[in-house]
């Protein structure tokens, strides 16, 4: 699990909506990166100006996969298609 801390209000919303969705998120921390599924995303009520501790399962992401699935499946093959011509 990856922890990461923030207090940028735009960044929360976006992993909150990663969170809900079943989403991957991606976070940049100076030359890290880490793209995973967000697992919680909780604040800190104690600090001023308010901060988010948000923890990330890492994940491969579906850039990096090398086994990609096809958008659709193959044409189904009508076995018997002649027969009706």
């Amino acid at each position: 699990m990856f922890t990461y801390e923030t207090a940028d209000q735009k960044e929360v919303r976006r992993f909150r909506i990663a969170q809900f969705n079943g989403r991957m998120a991606t976070v940049k921390s100076g030359e890290a990166t880490v793209t995973g599924f967000v697992r919680s995303v909780l604040e800190q009520e104690s600090s001023i100006p308010p901060r988010w501790t948000i923890t990330l399962i890492p994940g491969a992401s579906k850039s990096t996969k090398s086994g990609t699935k096809p958008l659709r499946p193959g044409a189904r093959v009508r076995p018997f298609a002649e027969d009706y011509y």
